[in-house]
């Protein structure tokens, strides 16, 4: 098999740039030396190269797409029984690795939301995350509080990772060249285990608070039925993009107390 046609309903588009590849894999830190790195949507392995080159990595790829599958066995036979012909997001990663791994990969554009939702449900065993993405989502999860593109994700991912916006790739180095430009970040597990709150209402709140930008949290929360004396405080006042990690923290327990 020469080469893997990209496909469209997929959202592939192959990275053909060698030294972006390179850099990409560079990035990789394995906080604690967790030598499992899983990559996503390896396509015709351009990371996938530069990641074998590293021999205190055991590298897995998975993706959903049978004739990368077929192309990934036949030139990358290293990876023996380590190709995963699966959804990365209907896989069960605890079938996969017994402990802590890394993560890496271009992600499709149209899945990478639904790629860390699945990172944060494993954050426990996922310590370091190196992908790229649409430049506009990468600098949306890195965003700081107060930003106009800070959102749900940002607030979620910045609870249990510190974010670094590494660098932007433009469209021409990719086959198909995408619309936009992509952004590189990496995502280190910070030093929260566990919330002070309850977990649950804590990711509610977090999506109710960015429900409607323009409306104040009062207006957004009205759902949990607060009393007037909780609800006129001034914290509702505010707008979802003014609040920190931790002020969505104390919002939820505030929230806990008074339901």
């Amino acid at each position: 098999m020469s080469k893997v046609s990209p496909k469209k309903h997929l959202g592939q588009h192959f990275l053909v740039d060698q030294n972006i590849a390179r850099k990409i894999v560079e990035q990789l830190t394995l906080p604690g030396g967790v030598p499992d790195v899983l990559e996503i949507g390896p396509g015709m392995g351009v990371l996938t190269q530069y990641l074998l080159q590293h021999k205190e990595y055991r590298t897995t790829v998975v993706d959903i797409d049978r004739e990368s599958i077929a192309y990934l066995k036949e030139h990358f036979p290293a990876l023996q029984d380590r190709i995963i012909s699966a959804d990365f997001l209907k896989t069960d990663l605890s079938q996969l690795f017994p402990g802590k791994f890394a993560v890496i990969g271009n992600f499709p554009y149209n899945i990478s939301s639904q790629i860390f939702f699945k990172v944060l449900e494993h954050r426990d065993v996922v310590p370091e995350v190196v992908c790229m993405i649409q430049k506009e989502v990468a600098e949306r999860l890195a965003a700081p509080p107060g930003s106009k593109v800070y959102g749900i994700l940002s607030v979620l991912l910045q609870t249990f990772y510190t974010i670094d916006y590494k660098f932007t790739v433009h469209e021409h180095v990719f086959h198909p060249p995408p619309k936009v430009k992509s952004g590189v970040i990496s995502l280190v597990r910070n030093g929260r285990e566990s919330l002070p709150c309850d977990e649950k209402l804590f990711f509610s709140v977090v999506k109710l608070s960015f429900g409607t930008r323009r409306k104040t949290l009062r207006n957004c929360l009205k759902t949990y039925n607060l009393p007037p004396e909780v609800a006129a405080l001034p914290v509702f006042d505010k707008r979802a993009e003014q609040l920190s990690v931790e002020d969505f923290i104390q919002l939820t327990q505030l929230i806990e107390q008074n339901m």
